[in-house]
């Protein structure tokens, strides 16, 4: 008797019925869950490029210009403000004017402060969204709450939902690559996992010096030798799923096996500029002074070409040596303009170059942090975690640039106008993908999740 016998036989066909269900599911429907799926409806982005701002940016030092700031520098903020928040540390200290000085740009008008020269050229490209909140104001929760939706470990990523929902355009590259600039967030890789997905869906870490991943190059002496090797690995998966009935591990682990062994050529071919030209790598600040600078570069350029090749979602992470990431507690003024100084060139170089290519009207890029920083000090010379109201923007494909939506109250401290959740930002990026997320579900626990549990509305208003 085989196994679907069994499963037809035993039980009244009851086990012939999950096997139904589970055969219905997006993530079991096909041998590969890789496969390109239909979306729900036609969408405006093919990709994501998610710029993650590891730390925190000031909202009130780079976005969103309160020019009260200055008018009661150095004052009580329990007096000028009013009430405050309880904060991660609780070192409340005077009101604090942004050392930096902010200009209108474009036609929008947006502000931007002196700390993104570079980005600022582009502000018409840039849809603003300054109501953003979180419901965590430390960073473990937060990231994970960027990330997953869910302020506990153990969520799938957003990426891995966006795997889950339409598969992949490229077999030889995984569907989520995480480039690693050098600093793995609070939280660590459960941000980029598949949680109770198939682990197919789970974020690959790419290094962008050197190797971009361990052991990419075979060692075999030859390409049969390592087939060889690859087939009765196989073979002995296959009388394992055998022996134990089916497992969702094995077959995410065979199917792995064979993405890696695609990705021996895809990978250093990715990695290899010698085809980019100077004037591109100059665009992208390859030849910065400062190394972060330099990091970002090469980060921000793999992003495009993995557009290019048909990766669905891209996660940077900050470079490493900026100070603790955007986590200025303290230090504001030297952190931020070294954070600023590795990220600033590379994004404006990116979104020139996805435009100049026709590349940016079907790419998503988001620039985010789990929160922003408070509009008082912390001792003397830093700013302390603010969930309450902080700055994310999109650019590309399906959003209107120029627009400014949502509102801080005058000192950049809570939302008070078309307050944006978290899972808003989630719904918005799956819209444009053509997902519909309330119909992206997984069975998981006894119940249906999505990456916006019970929640989130698409911002409609900065779509095209």
């Amino acid at each position: 008797m085989t196994r679907r016998e069994a499963l037809q036989t035993g039980a009244h066909g009851f086990g012939a019925v999950a096997l139904a269900a589970l055969l219905g599911d997006r993530a079991f429907a096909g041998s590969d869950p890789l496969q390109p799926k239909p979306p729900h409806y036609r969408p405006r982005t093919r990709s994501i490029i998610f710029l993650y701002m590891d730390g925190g940016p000031s909202q009130v030092d780079t976005f969103d210009y309160k020019p009260l700031l200055e008018k009661h520098h150095g004052e009580d903020p329990r007096k000028a403000i009013g009430k405050l928040e309880p904060t991660q540390f609780d070192s409340v200290g005077k009101v604090m004017a942004s050392p930096w000085k902010f200009r209108q740009y474009g036609e929008s008008g947006h502000w931007v402060s002196d700390l993104f020269p570079h980005v600022a050229k582009h502000a018409d490209k840039l849809a603003m969204l300054k109501s953003c909140t979180s419901k965590f104001s430390e960073h473990t929760s937060a990231n994970y709450f960027l990330h997953t939706g869910s302020g506990i470990q153990g969520r799938p990523s957003m990426g891995a939902w966006v795997g889950y929902g339409l598969g992949s355009l490229n077999q030889n590259l995984p569907g989520f690559v995480v480039l690693n600039g050098g600093l793995i967030p609070p939280g660590g890789l459960d941000n980029f996992n598949s949680g109770f997905l198939p682990a197919s869906f789970q974020g690959s870490v790419f290094k962008t010096g050197g190797e971009a991943v361990a052991n990419i190059r075979p060692a075999e002496k030859s390409d049969a030798l390592q087939r060889q090797k690859l087939d009765a690995l196989r073979a002995l998966d296959q009388q394992g799923l055998g022996s134990f009935g089916g497992s969702e591990a094995i077959e995410s682990a065979i199917r792995n096996y064979e993405t890696a062994y695609r990705m021996q050529t895809a990978v250093p071919d990715l990695m290899d500029f010698e085809d980019e030209s100077e004037a591109t790598k100059k665009l992208y600040g390859f030849d910065a002074k400062w190394k972060g600078t330099q990091t970002f570069a090469r980060q921000c350029l793999v992003a495009r070409r993995l557009v290019e090749r048909g990766v669905r979602f891209i996660e940077l992470t900050c470079p490493d040596g900026a100070g603790d990431r955007w986590d200025q507690h303290n230090n504001l003024k030297d952190g931020h303009e070294k954070n600023c100084a590795a990220v600033d060139q590379p994004i404006a170089g990116l979104l020139e170059d996805l435009e100049k290519r026709g590349l940016l009207e079907d790419t998503l890029v988001v620039w985010a942090g789990e929160f922003g920083r408070t509009p008082f000090a912390q001792g003397g010379n830093g700013r302390d975690h603010n969930p309450f109201g902080f700055t994310m923007w999109m650019a590309g494909g399906g959003v209107k640039g120029g627009v400014s939506y949502g509102e801080t109250d005058e000192w950049g401290y809570k939302a008070v106008h078309n307050r944006i959740e978290m899972h808003d930002i989630h719904a918005t990026m799956l819209h444009l993908l053509g997902i519909e997320h309330t119909r992206s579900t997984f069975r998981f626990g006894g119940r249906d999740m999505r990456l916006t549990d019970v929640h989130g509305h698409v911002l409609h208003d900065v779509l095209l």
